[in-house]
C-alpha cells in the first residue's frame, strides 16, 4: 500500500497562504498609505491599486536584481504569479456572484427607471468608444511597423477601463492562449491598471477645477456613516447565529452558485470545445446568471413557505463583494509581468492617456444632456466606473455627495442590468475580432455602427422630437 505523508512545515502546505497574506498586508499597507500621506488621499486612488502597484514594484526589483520574480520564489512552490493570476479570475467571478444574489425590494418611479436605463446605454456606449479607440490605436501602431503585431489588441481597452483587472485578464489571456498575442494578459492588466490612474488623476484634477469655479464643494473631512439597524439585518432574515453561522451561509450560497456556473461552463465547453476558452471567460457573466436563478428558486420556496426565513443577506453580500473586488485588484496588478510588456510600452501609454480623455469628454457630455439635475454626480460616478470600478465610482461621487442624496449612486448600481442586456453582444466580438485582419477591421466598423445605435436609443427625445418639429 502507497502511504501519503504530509509535511505540515513545507512550502506546499503554507505557500498559499503565505501568498493570501502578502495579498492581504500590501492592502492593508496601502490603506495606510492612503489615510496618512495627504497627497495620496487627494489623489483618491484605491488602497487596492496602491497595494498593487506596491507588490508590483517589489516583484518588478527582485526580477532584476536577481532574475527571478519575488513571487516565483520557493517559498510559493515557484509558481506565485500564476496562482495570483488564478486568484484575480476568481475573485471577479465571487465579487460578481456576491453582487446578484442581493435581494432588492425598491420600486423606483417612471422617471428613475429611465434615469437607470440611460445610465446603461451610458455604460455600454462608452464601452464601445473606448474599443472603437483603442482598436484604432494598435491598428496604426500594427500598420506603422510598432512590435505590436496583434491588430485586436486594442479591444482591450474597453474590457481593462470598462470593466476592471478580471476582465481585461480572462479576455487578455483569451488572446494570449488562442492568438498568440505574447504578454495578452499582462497587456490587459497594465491597461487596467492605468484606468485606475486614469480615475483618479483626472478625476482630482476637474474637481479641483470645479472646485474653484465653485461649481461643487468638496469634502475635505471624513464624513461619518450614519449606521441603520436595517443596513445589518433585514426583516425576517435568519439569525446572526445559531447553529450555523450567517456568514457562513453566505459563503455556501456564493460558492455554490459560482460551483453551478462551473458545471454550466464545463458542460457548453465539452459541447463546444472550440469555444472552451470564451465560455470559461464568461465566468463572471455566468456566476450572475446561476446567482439570480438560486435566489429565484429560494425566493419561490419563500412563497410556498418551504423555507419561512430570509437566508440572503444583503450586509454580507456587500461585504463578500467588496473583498472579493479589493482582492482581485491587487492581484491583478501584482500578476504584471514587465518584461513581457516593455516592448510595448509606447502603444500603452498612448491608449492609457487617449482612453482617458475620451471617456472623460463622452461621459461629461452625456451627464451634462442626460442628467442636469445632477451633472456632477453622475459624471463622477461614472468616469470612476468607466476607468475603474464601480468602487472608484463611488469614492469620486462620494467627494461631493458624501452621504449620496442625489441619484447618482443608485443609477450606478441598479444600471447593470440593461448595461448586460445591451452590452452583452460585445462579449463575442474580442474572439471575432482575433481571428484575422479582415476581423479586426469589420469589427471596428461594426462598433462604430454599434455605438451609433446605442446613442440614437441614447438621444431618442431630442432627436425624434427635433424631427416632429420639421415635420410639422
Amino acid at each position: 500500500k502507497m502511504m501519503l505523508t504530509v509535511n505540515f512545515w513545507e512550502s506546499n502546505v503554507w505557500g498559499f497562504l503565505l501568498l493570501i497574506f502578502i495579498v492581504l498586508a500590501s492592502l492593508l499597507f496601502g490603506n495606510y498609505l492612503r489615510r496618512t500621506i495627504k497627497a495620496i488621499r487627494k489623489s483618491l486612488i484605491p488602497a487596492s491599486v496602491i497595494g498593487g502597484i506596491v507588490l508590483l514594484i517589489i516583484s518588478t526589483i527582485t526580477k532584476l536584481v536577481s532574475g527571478n520574480s519575488f513571487f516565483d520564489s520557493s517559498a510559493f512552490n515557484n509558481r506565485g504569479l500564476e496562482v495570483l493570476e488564478i486568484m484575480t479570475y476568481h475573485f471577479l467571478g465571487i465579487g460578481f456572484v456576491a453582487m446578484a444574489l442581493k435581494t432588492n425590494d425598491k420600486k423606483f418611479t417612471k422617471e428613475k427607471n429611465v434615469k437607470i436605463f440611460n445610465s446603461g446605454i451610458v455604460t455600454v456606449s462608452a464601452y464601445l468608444l473606448q474599443a472603437f479607440v483603442g482598436m484604432t490605436i494598435t491598428i496604426i501602431f500594427a500598420l506603422c511597423g510598432s512590435k505590436l503585431t496583434f491588430k485586436a489588441a486594442g479591444v482591450l481597452l474597453a474590457f481593462g477601463f470598462g470593466q476592471g483587472t478580471g476582465q481585461a485578464y480572462n479576455y487578455g489571456s483569451m488572446f494570449e492562449n488562442d492568438f498568440s498575442f505574447s504578454g495578452g494578459s499582462d497587456f490587459g492588466l497594465t491597461i487596467a491598471a492605468l484606468g485606475f490612474l486614469s480615475a483618479a488623476i483626472g478625476g482630482v484634477i476637474y474637481l479641483n477645477i470645479l472646485k474653484k469655479k465653485n461649481k461643487i464643494h468638496v469634502n475635505d473631512d471624513e464624513v461619518e456613516e450614519e449606521v441603520k439597524l436595517e443596513d445589518f439585518h433585514s426583516k425576517n432574515e435568519i439569525p446572526q447565529s445559531e447553529s450555523i453561522d450567517k456568514l457562513t451561509v453566505q459563503i455556501g450560497l456564493i460558492i455554490g452558485s459560482y460551483l453551478l456556473a462551473y458545471f454550466v461552463m464545463l458542460g457548453i465547453g465539452e459541447l463546444i470545445p472550440g469555444l472552451k476558452s470564451l465560455i470559461f471567460g464568461f465566468n463572471f457573466l455566468i456566476g450572475t446568471i446561476m446567482a439570480i436563478c438560486v435566489k429565484s428558486v429560494m425566493k419561490f420556496f419563500q412563497k410556498k413557505k418551504i423555507m419561512k426565513k430570509q437566508y440572503i443577506s444583503n450586509y454580507f453580500m456587500d461585504r463578500i463583494g467588496g473583498f472579493a473586488f479589493d482582492m482581485m485588484i491587487v492581484s491583478g496588478i501584482a500578476a504584471i509581468k514587465i518584461d513581457l510588456i516593455a516592448k510595448y510600452w509606447i502603444v500603452l501609454l498612448v491608449m492609457g492617456i487617449i482612453g482617458a480623455f475620451v471617456t472623460f469628454f463622452y461621459v461629461l457630455f452625456t451627464s451634462k444632456a442626460l442628467f442636469k439635475d445632477y451633472q456632477y454626480e453622475q459624471f463622477f460616478a461614472m468616469y470612476g466606473m468607466l476607468t475603474g470600478t464601480a468602487s472608484t465610482g463611488i469614492i469620486l461621487l462620494r467627494e461631493i455627495d458624501p452621504k449620496f442624496e442625489s441619484d447618482a449612486s443608485s443609477n450606478l448600481v441598479y444600471q447593470t442590468l440593461p448595461a448586460i442586456v445591451f452590452g452583452f453582444p460585445m462579449m463575442f466580438l474580442p474572439k471575432f475580432a482575433g481571428a484575422s485582419d479582415f476581423n479586426t477591421y469589420l469589427t471596428l466598423g461594426i462598433l462604430l455602427v454599434l455605438f451609433i445605435v446605442m446613442n440614437v436609443i441614447l438621444f431618442r427625445k431630442s432627436i425624434f422630437k427635433k424631427k416632429v418639429k420639421v415635420n410639422g
